[in-house]
């Protein structure tokens, strides 16, 4: 049997004391013997999405490129070929200002290409990265998981959905700035009942 392979995202741009990064932790070390790779989007941070970038994608052949096309493009390719690696995806999630940090948006909009992680049918949109298990660990000081103002793992859910990743289970320390004990033993113990 193979071992399972682990696409951990960390979207904090905290390093020390981000509770995001804490449950990614937790959730990564209950899959034992898995092999992990990090995108770590502090340490790394990823270009925004441009002219450049969406000229390219909508259909430039590949000799029409210039240098710079290319190192986006390749980028994009690179980080895709992460995903379809994964068996497992586990997000570190900090709800910023009430959505999601814009180094995880900036991430999004390099993998969410059409063609090449969903395409169109005459029926609509059809996911292209599918049999995979996404584990997203939401941290916030106030914004109460799906309550009407948390516009981050709603929107979240749906973009991955759009390419098919449709299986999300969301562990969830929302409550940090009025009972930081009690919200972080809810998340573990959300943790320890995630099956491996």
């Amino acid at each position: 049997m193979t071992a399972t392979t682990i696409l951990r995202i960390d979207a904090s741009a905290r390093k020390v004391g981000s509770i995001s990064r804490q449950l990614t932790d937790e959730i990564v070390a209950r899959f034992d013997g898995a092999k992990v790779i990090t995108r770590d989007l502090a340490d790394t941070p990823l270009p925004q999405v441009n002219e450049s970038f969406v000229t390219v994608t909508k259909g430039s052949a590949e000799a029409e490129m210039s240098e710079a096309q290319r190192k986006i493009v390749g980028l994009s390719d690179h980080l895709v070929t992460e995903l379809q690696a994964a068996d497992v995806i586990v997000i570190g999630l900090p709800v910023y200002n009430f959505g999601v940090p814009s180094a995880l948006k900036a991430w999004i909009d390099l993998v969410a290409r059409a063609g090449v992680t969903f395409h169109y049918t005459e029926n609509g949109p059809v996911g292209l990265l599918t049999g995979k298990r996404v584990i997203v660990a939401m941290a916030s000081g106030g914004t109460e998981l799906d309550s009407p103002m948390d516009f981050a793992t709603p929107y979240l859910r749906h973009v991955l959905g759009f390419m098919g990743l449709t299986e999300v289970e969301v562990v969830h320390a929302d409550r940090l700035a009025f009972d930081a004990e009690g919200t972080l033993k809810s998340a573990k113990d959300q943790i320890a009942s995630l099956a491996a």
